[in-house]
């Protein structure tokens, strides 16, 4: 069964993630409100996908896919950002760090069900 980290300091977007995401069949989630918070997560378990905020109050989205990319077992981790940040500078650093995905808020269901749908199935092989 497909695990998804949703990781965003605000209940009410973490909520809406998974909203979006439910229609995959089999997904179970996680949540996570901080960088600091998603690092532990991700440190004490697997996951098949990692849905994450750029900004938060403690480690940001950033310093999170450095993480992620920097450790063997969690190289291959797809990871959907999803931000505010609507900026050229943003999604060019996130995706140079190692994001598989860029979306900005406001974003539809259908367009990262798709996204997540893409990546889990690529995952999968």
């Amino acid at each position: 069964m497909p695990e998804v980290l949703v990781v965003d300091d605000s209940k009410v977007m973490r909520d809406m993630v998974v909203a979006c995401l439910r229609p995959y069949p089999g997904l179970t989630f996680t949540h996570a409100s901080s960088g600091l918070e998603a690092i532990e997560r991700l440190s004490l378990q697997p996951y098949d996908l990692l849905v994450l905020d750029l900004n938060m109050p403690d480690i940001g989205g950033i310093e999170v896919v450095e993480f992620v990319r920097g450790q063997d077992r969690l190289r291959n981790l797809p990871i959907i950002i999803v931000t505010t940040r609507g900026d050229e500078a943003s999604r060019t650093r996130a995706l140079a760090v190692g994001a598989n995905r860029f979306m900005t808020k406001p974003f539809t269901p259908d367009a990262i069900l798709t996204e997540a749908r893409g990546l889990l199935e690529e995952k999968r092989g």
